[in-house]
């Protein structure tokens, strides 16, 4: 059966995405986040005097909301312990979930949702690389602050020194809270579950989710409100520059691509007419120059013609 293309298809993506081709980007991605986390561990001093500025900034601004929050998770472990489970955990599985849910359900809005958050995700690196910042939980305690991942590390698998397995806490950069990209995955998960979820719970997910872990990075003395508002704005930047970024890596691909051009095989009809290049005869000719002029020797005549090819009103020859 001939192929027949169904109106309103064409805006769908002629080159389907491939699990296997994925993976591995958005493992490389993640490698380098982690990579960049561990490697721009920057000067402490200067990490230390970022988070004070920081807090100096928000009382100037009215904007004190870790000191009450900290003290409620502290005191308060059904509030605390959650949250610990909530800050060392979703961060690292409702974003991939998310990603393997619309590579498969929603397989024409996952590149670009893929790309929105590759782009600020190395945003936010640039940002570790350029203000190395000491979250609260690691400035001295004469700031009122409570380390609530260590005050409750006995009830997780997490170590006292980082939300990382125990053991593993000098393997990360504790010093990359600027900005805060467990509120900006978190709010890029928001933004997928209202455009693409279906039902009221994906809405609700969609405005509980980042707001929670809003609260949550603060309450356990891992972010200043502003990193929390950097996280944001870090989103916004990479959903801006998204769109480029793709354009970019079209044009890359449409460089490097090879392919053989489309050759159309001819049919045996127009083969058989074809003597050589721009010289076609009809039918039962041989040779271009063999076709004379009808109207030398009439209709339907022709050298050598019989009376009978010629027509019943010719005469005849002379004998």
């Amino acid at each position: 059966m001939p192929h027949t293309e169904t109106p309103g298809t064409e805006a769908v993506p002629a080159t389907r995405m491939r699990w296997w081709t994925e993976l591995p980007l958005i493992l490389l991605v993640y490698a380098c986040y982690s990579a960049g986390r561990l490697v721009v561990r920057g000067d402490v001093s200067d990490a230390v005097d970022h988070g004070l500025a920081l807090l100096r900034i928000e009382k100037a601004l009215y904007l004190n909301a870790e000191h009450p929050l900290n003290r409620l998770f502290t005191s308060e472990p059904w509030i605390g312990i959650p949250a610990d489970f909530w800050y060392a955990s979703l961060h690292y599985m409702v974003t991939p979930a998310l990603l393997v849910w619309l590579f498969r359900s929603r397989a024409v809005h996952y590149r670009a949702a893929r790309t929105w958050l590759m782009t600020s995700t190395f945003i936010g690196l640039i940002g570790f690389t350029l203000l190395p910042t000491c979250p609260p939980r690691l400035l001295d305690p004469s700031h009122g602050f409570v380390d609530t991942m260590a005050y409750y590390s006995s009830w997780g698998w997490w170590g006292g020194e980082a939300s990382a397995p125990r053991g593993l806490g000098g393997m990360t950069n504790q010093y990359a809270a600027m900005p805060s990209l467990h509120v900006g995955w978190a709010l890029w998960c928001g933004v997928i579950l209202w455009k693409y979820g279906r039902g009221r719970w994906a809405r609700t997910a969609a405005v509980v989710y980042p707001l929670v872990t809003t609260i949550v990075v603060m309450g356990t003395a891992n972010h200043y409100f502003l990193d929390a508002v950097a996280g944001a704005a870090v989103m916004g930047a990479g959903f801006l520059l998204a769109p480029h970024v793709l354009r970019y890596a079209d044009a890359v691909k449409a460089r490097f691509r090879t392919g053989a051009p489309d050759v159309q095989a001819a049919s045996p009809a127009t083969d058989a007419t074809i003597v050589s290049a721009g010289c076609q005869t009809s039918a039962g000719e041989r040779i271009p120059w063999q076709r004379q002029p009808e109207s030398r020797y009439g209709p339907g005549a022709g050298p050598g013609a019989s009376p009978s090819d010629a027509g019943e009103g010719a005469p005849a020859p002379a004998r």
